[in-house]
């Protein structure tokens, strides 16, 4: 009976798991956002600004800009996931910049110029689970390790 090698899935940690399943969502997103359908208005959308009226889902307010954020943010876990301290990075730095955004969205005006991602409420609302979801996959993934191996 012949024996496999590990393959390079088996030897993912789980936090590299929790990096590449969260970039793959982040892709997922970041394509459906321009998929007429599935973002409704896509005729109203605009590059950047608080005057795109697409919504994802019929519930999220996208851009152009906001979807490519999320593919790069999705190419972002992926690449970082190749290693566990990448990994850890990613979630642990995205979730603050998703707590980040939750403040921005809490601040500014819905219907003012620096509303240029754009967001609404079922935004922020979703940049807070994203935040504390991301940092808390990071922390507790990683909980009890003096160092991350890479």
């Amino acid at each position: 009976m012949a024996t496999h090698p590990l393959t390079s899935t088996a030897t993912r940690t789980n936090v590299q798991k929790a990096s590449l399943a969260v970039g793959a969502v982040f892709l997922l997103v970041g394509v459906l956002g321009f998929v007429p359908g599935i973002t409704a208005g896509m005729d109203q959308m605009h590059f950047a600004g608080h005057h795109s009226e697409a919504m994802l889902l019929g519930l999220f307010q996208v851009s152009a800009l906001h979807n490519i954020v999320h593919l790069l943010f999705g190419a972002a876990g992926l690449f970082l996931a190749r290693s566990a301290a990448g990994s850890r990075s990613f979630l642990l730095y995205g979730g603050v910049i998703y707590l980040v955004l939750f403040i921005y969205g809490l601040v500014v005006p819905q219907d003012s110029a620096g509303n240029f991602v754009p967001l609404n409420a079922f935004d922020n609302v979703l940049h807070l689970l994203l935040g504390v979801g991301m940092l808390g996959l990071a922390l507790i993934l990683t909980r009890g390790r003096n160092s991350v191996r890479s």
